[in-house]
């Protein structure tokens, strides 16, 4: 549970356009829908799906380092890392439990299965959408435990896209289905207030001597 004085009192510390500014983007915010990353070769491809998460309110990614463990690449994420929840997995086996055990249902995005394109994405379900490495896509431990999987459909001669453009596409097109429609994709009042929370000790460079003098009143 969020310590409610203590929030407001570490807020005081913001300007006013600071804290309506998080208010508004959590007005936003959903963990309807999450991203996972498996095993991306490039640093800056998975530092530009966390920005996309960002941008378009997806609050969590998780990113399985099996083979390729690097820290983000702050330059390209530019900042994103702030807000966005990173949840970090060693195994796509572990990455898949975990998700399963909240509900999620698995979506590959791949260009080679024939199952769903993305206009016909069902946003009604509570999903994550996986992205695999650069030259081999995703491993065959997640698209066996795939629930199902997705298609951007492409007009030309190139079979694929790269992951960052391909992450950005599906989560503007389903993102915005999802706002469209009726369903309840908002976080919860203490998802929200944990938020603030996290977000304003991110915004503090002097969090520390704050929080003694808030107890030392």
């Amino acid at each position: 549970m969020v310590d409610i004085k203590l929030l407001e009192y570490l807020e005081s510390f913001l300007t006013e356009s600071r804290k309506e500014k998080y208010l508004q983007v959590l007005s936003q915010r959903t963990k309807h829908f999450t991203v996972a990353t498996e095993d991306v070769y490039q640093l800056h491809n998975t530092s530009a799906v966390i920005r996309s998460c960002d941008v378009f309110g997806i609050q969590e990614i998780n990113i399985i380092e099996e083979r390729n463990r690097k820290r983000i690449d702050r330059e390209i994420a530019m900042g994103a890392q702030k807000w966005v929840d990173l949840n970090r997995y060693h195994s796509a086996k572990e990455c898949l439990s975990d998700l399963k055990s909240k509900g999620y249902q698995i979506v590959a995005a791949t260009p080679h299965r024939n199952d769903c394109l993305l206009q016909d994405f069902d946003v009604t379900k509570k999903s994550c959408f996986f992205f695999g490495r650069e030259r081999e896509g995703l491993s065959e431990e997640v698209l066996d435990n795939a629930d199902c999987f997705l298609k951007i459909p492409m007009a030309g001669f190139t079979e694929s896209l790269n992951i960052s453009v391909s992450a950005a596409i599906v989560l503007q097109h389903v993102t915005a289905k999802l706002k469209a429609s009726d369903i309840k994709w908002q976080l919860s009042e203490e998802e929200m207030l944990q938020k603030r929370m996290d977000w304003v000790r991110n915004s503090l460079k002097s969090y520390d001597d704050i929080i003694k003098r808030f107890y030392n009143q």
